[in-house]
C-alpha cells in the first residue's frame, strides 16, 4: 500500500467522513479534512503531523479555494479527493419550499462541484488523481416517498461523476460513485437530515416512511461505517477502481432490484420504442 497518498476529505467532522478520516491517519496517510467545525474534527480525531483539519463552507466557493490551497501548501499534492459532504432532506415535491429545495441541491451538488472546480486542477497538471463521489442508494433507486429533493440531488452526483469519468479519461485521473446504503451513522438523527417545514398530512407514504426510519431503521442500520472506511482505501488503491460502486449489501439488492424492473420494463416496451424511429 502507497501510504504516501494525500487524502481531501469534506463532511469529516462525522459519520462515514470521519470513520474514513480516522481510518487513513491510523494507516499512515496524510490526510487534509474539511468540517465547518474544524476545532471541534481536531479534537475529535487528535492533532497528528501528517492531519490537516480545515473549517470550510462548501457552498462557498472562496471557503474552498482557500482549503485547497492550505493542503497543497500543507502536503504539495492532493491524490484522492472524497466528496462526502451533505445532508438528506424530507419533505414530499408539493411540501418543500423553493429555499429548502435548492439548499439541498446548493450544498450536495454544487458544493461538490466547488470542491471538483478547484481540486482537479492539480490532478489534472499531475496527470493522476481519483475522485470519490459520495451518492447514495437513493441516487440510483428514487422511489422513496418524501425524499425526491434528497434524490434528485444524489442522481445529480452520479451523472456528474459519469461525464466526469469521461472527460477524464485521458488524462490519468479516476472517478468513482459511491452509493451507500444504510450505515449506522448519525444520517438519520437531527442534523444529518432535515424535515419539511410544512408538512402535510395527505401524504401517508412519505408519512409513513419517515415513521419507518425513527422507530425501526434508526439504530438498525446493516452497515458498518469502519469497514466502509476500509472499503474507501481499497477503491483508491484499485488499479481500475470501478466508476459505480454500490456499498452494503442492502444498497446491493436493491440496484439489483431496479435493474432487474428497468430490464422487464425495456422488454414489455420494446415494440413501443422502437415505433418511434423514422
Amino acid at each position: 500500500m502507497n501510504t504516501k497518498k494525500v487524502w481531501f476529505v469534506t463532511g469529516a467532522s462525522k459519520g462515514l467522513g470521519l470513520s474514513l478520516v480516522q481510518a487513513l491517519l491510523k494507516a499512515g496517510y496524510a490526510v487534509a479534512a474539511t468540517s465547518r467545525d474544524a476545532d471541534g474534527l481536531a479534537r475529535e480525531v487528535g492533532m497528528l503531523n501528517h492531519f490537516l483539519p480545515i473549517e470550510m463552507d462548501i457552498a462557498d466557493e472562496k471557503s474552498v479555494s482557500t482549503a485547497i490551497a492550505r493542503t497543497i501548501e500543507r502536503f504539495g499534492s492532493i491524490d484522492v479527493v472524497v466528496n462526502n459532504a451533505g445532508y438528506g432532506q424530507l419533505g414530499t415535491l408539493e411540501e418543500l419550499t423553493d429555499e429548502e429545495a435548492r439548499m439541498n441541491f446548493e450544498v450536495n451538488v454544487f458544493g461538490l462541484l466547488n470542491v471538483m472546480r478547484h481540486a482537479v486542477p492539480h490532478l489534472r497538471r499531475q496527470k493522476s488523481g481519483h475522485v470519490i463521489n459520495i451518492s447514495s442508494i437513493a441516487g440510483f433507486l428514487g422511489t422513496f416517498p418524501g425524499w425526491g429533493i434528497y434524490n434528485a440531488t444524489k442522481f445529480a452526483v452520479a451523472g456528474l461523476t459519469e461525464a466526469f469519468s469521461a472527460e477524464t479519461q485521458s488524462m490519468g485521473i479516476k472517478a468513482t460513485v459511491v452509493y451507500p446504503g444504510y450505515f449506522k451513522t448519525n444520517f438519520l438523527l437531527k442534523g444529518s437530515l432535515r424535515l419539511a417545514a410544512n408538512p402535510l398530512a395527505a401524504y401517508k407514504e412519505a408519512r409513513d416512511l419517515e415513521a419507518l426510519h425513527e422507530t425501526q431503521i434508526v439504530g438498525n442500520q446493516p452497515g458498518d461505517p469502519q469497514k466502509a472506511a476500509l472499503a474507501f482505501i481499497q477503491l483508491a488503491e484499485s488499479e481500475q477502481p470501478p466508476l459505480h460502486f454500490f456499498m452494503g449489501s442492502d444498497s446491493l439488492g436493491m440496484a439489483r432490484n431496479k435493474i432487474g424492473l428497468l430490464e422487464a420494463e425495456l422488454s414489455n416496451n420494446e415494440e413501443l420504442s422502437k415505433s418511434t424511429d423514422f
